[in-house]
């Protein structure tokens, strides 16, 4: 995966639990998928983007369509980690969130990962991105400050 790149869109704090590693204390590979997924669907709700009323509102709704993530560096229990969102490439019928995860006490990036996400029908045939989302994803582009959540 290349660098990510563009304004950050919404982050989060949180400090890696018993529940995300593996029996010697290294993060297990899986778990940051989850805490994509959470941040994500956060800052698109905060932006009026609930994907449980997108259909009823809009007539379309989003779906993955593929993930992947690079680790770069072990995560271990009780790190401090910060999740960055950013908006990557956008298509005709999809849309990239790319995200990165640093170690917050030395500022080391330890995974870069990324979620494509594609504009469906309700019986989830691809649509071009709609007009209105499409307005939401090039103002995303050009943000400058994140949403920011409380620590956990």
């Amino acid at each position: 995966m290349s660098k990510v790149a563009g304004p950050i869109l919404h982050q989060h704090q949180l400090r890696l639990s018993y529940a995300d590693t593996d029996p010697a204390g290294i993060l297990y590979y899986a778990a940051w998928f989850p805490k994509m997924e959470a941040l994500q669907t956060e800052f698109l709700y905060l932006c009026g983007l609930r994907q449980d009323t997108l259909v009823e509102r809009f007539g379309w709704w989003t779906v993955s369509r593929a993930t992947q993530c690079d680790y770069l560096e072990a995560a271990r229990l009780f790190d401090r980690i910060r999740i960055e969102l950013r908006l990557g490439e956008i298509g005709t019928s999809s849309f990239r969130f790319d995200f990165e995860m640093w170690r917050i006490d030395d500022e080391l990036l330890v995974a870069r990962s990324s979620n494509t996400v594609v504009t469906v029908s309700p019986d989830q045939r691809p649509v071009r991105i709609p007009d209105g989302l499409r307005e939401h994803l090039q103002s995303w582009q050009l943000r400058a400050p994140a949403l920011e959540t409380a620590t956990a």
